[in-house]
């Protein structure tokens, strides 16, 4: 199998299993009355299972230490993370789940757009064109048209 249709589904299971992460943490959350308990409970229990995963990789932990060279705007990530998981939980039951996540798509496509066409955060340069627009145009008209049904 070709690496570039093996990251393609890689990448589709990975989208694919964003809601159904959702509906497990919105019933976690139901569960315990306050949805950012499930975000927190998504974050320890996934950390959990990466930490299992980095020993079972025999991840070089001294490594660690060149993390002092990156910006220190880069720790941000794991706040993004918990926004987005949170955000998510609350979001899902009052829009249902299909609106939240093409809301999220659209919100996804229009900022990665920028990112490749700025390069920005050392991502390779792919200009914004009629055809991508099109893409994000295409997911608007998607975003109305699960809104309305």
């Amino acid at each position: 199998m070709k690496p570039q249709l093996l990251y393609i589904i890689l990448a589709v299971l990975a989208g694919s299993v964003l809601p159904l992460q959702a509906g497990l943490n919105v019933q976690l959350g139901k569960s315990v009355h306050q949805p950012i308990f499930a975000a927190f409970a998504s974050f320890l229990i996934g950390t959990i299972g990466l930490l299992i995963y980095l020993f079972i990789l025999k991840f070089d932990f001294s490594t660690i230490v060149q993390t002092k060279t990156v910006s220190p705007v880069v720790w941000i990530a794991g706040l993004l993370g918990a926004f987005y998981v949170a955000a998510v939980i609350i979001l899902a039951p009052k829009l249902g789940t299909a609106l939240t996540f093409v809301l999220v798509v659209a919100g996804q496509m229009t900022v990665s757009l920028v990112l490749d066409h700025y390069g920005l955060l050392g991502l390779p340069v792919k200009q914004i064109n009629w055809q991508r627009l099109l893409g994000v145009a295409f997911l608007v008209v998607g975003v109305l048209l699960i809104r309305k049904f």
